[in-house]
């Protein structure tokens, strides 16, 4: 009676082998042929391609490491910040300046660096030169037999995480040219300024060479490195008294609702991934968004805490310090989610998580609590 059902495993599990032996030696099947025509070519040929097929596994081993290693990542790295106390005395040029504009309340900062300044060029320097800018690397814009690795669910993890930490830092230097590096809205741009826009609103995906135009370029990360560095020439004309930060509390409510309504458009990819694609462990793009929304969270992060110290007058004339404090606790709360593997379950279902719903709920109380702030500052 027993033997017949033993039987009949016994010849499951050899069909089953024998199955993964074809898939296997499918993919082995080019590796092989490679291998032996390798072997019958002259010794020169093979020194050629043997020197090419060391470059490239030499190649991939660099874009494995530079894809799953993040270096100085640190969910609480506003903590670690320390920002650059005010002049005990603005020069009377300056302080007569401040006294003639006109809007809703706060100073015109000058003769000390911008917190948002310094804390936007440090996330620069965190994004392309403590970590390699892995959406332009040439094995990554070939991605994987062909398929973007967007489409798959290795080696886009940090680099959709640092696109949305770029997201934040084109957002604030925008804000920067447009309203608070300048006294007024009519007043000349700073040049700093508007050069470091330019540079970090540059394509994301460009390599040393390309097709359309087709021809040598120059990388994303180069373009990126000046925007860093314009920041910083900006900074230090600031310190010394040769521009103006307007920290003014309707540059404050632009800024925090234009932060809103970024993060706003991100909550409605996350929802529409989430609601059509419940696929689990298996959705392929759920990771990109939920590490594009976790990146875009960390630049914020960082950038409303050198808020609080820019627009300091603002925060204590209008009471904003328990709204920036909930605000703060809503970040440290989406930023502690880190899951090894995203997955995009159904929200009532009960095998796979739904980390894509969990980002998108925390996402949505960070913009609450940015959209209680301009609520405040727009009375």
């Amino acid at each position: 009676m027993i033997e017949p059902i033993v039987n009949f495993f016994v010849r499951v599990f050899q069909w089953i082998g024998r199955g993964i032996g074809f898939v296997i030696g499918i993919i082995l099947w080019p590796f092989l042929w490679l291998a032996g025509w390798y072997t019958r070519r002259g010794w020169i040929l093979k020194l050629v391609v043997g020197a090419l097929l060391l470059g490239l596994v030499a190649l991939y081993g660099n874009f494995f490491y530079a894809t799953q290693f993040w270096k100085n990542f640190n969910p609480n790295y506003p903590d670690t910040l320390s920002f650059a106390a005010p002049p005990a005395q603005k020069p009377a040029d300056i302080q007569d300046t401040s006294q003639t504009i006109e809007g809703g309340e706060g100073e015109i900062r000058t003769c000390t660096r911008s917190a948002v300044v310094d804390v936007a060029a440090d996330l620069i320097d965190f994004n392309v030169n403590q970590n390699a800018w892995i959406s332009s690397m040439i094995l990554y814009k070939i991605g994987f037999f062909g398929i973007d690795w967007d489409n798959t669910p290795f080696m886009d993890n940090k680099a959709s995480f640092q696109r949305g930490v770029n997201q934040a830092i084109r957002r604030t230097s925008i804000e920067l040219v447009d309203t608070i590096g300048r006294v007024r809205g009519t007043s000349q741009i700073d040049r700093d300024l508007q050069d470091a826009r330019g540079s970090i609103t540059f394509d994301e995906e460009t390599w040393y060479f390309g097709l359309q135009p087709f021809g040598p370029k120059t990388p994303t990360p180069s373009f990126y490195r000046v925007a860093r560095n314009k920041l910083i020439s900006f900074n230090n004309r600031l310190e010394k008294c040769e521009v103006v930060f307007n920290a003014r509390s309707d540059n404050l409510l632009q800024l925090v609702d234009r932060i809103a309504s970024d993060i706003g458009s991100t909550s409605d990819l996350i929802r529409d991934r989430s609601q059509n694609n419940n696929s689990g462990w298996f959705d392929t793009r759920a990771d990109d968004r939920f590490w594009f929304a976790y990146g875009q969270l960390y630049g914020f992060y960082g950038i409303m805490r050198a808020v609080r110290h820019d627009f300091q007058q603002v925060f204590q004339s209008r009471g904003l310090e328990p709204l920036e404090d909930n605000l703060e606790q809503q970040f440290k709360s989406a930023l502690r989610i880190q899951p090894l593997i995203i997955s995009n379950g159904s929200e009532d279902g009960w095998i796979m998580p739904t980390h894509l719903t969990t980002m998108g709920f925390y996402v949505l109380r960070v913009r609450s609590a940015l959209v209680e702030m301009r609520s405040v500052l727009d009375r």
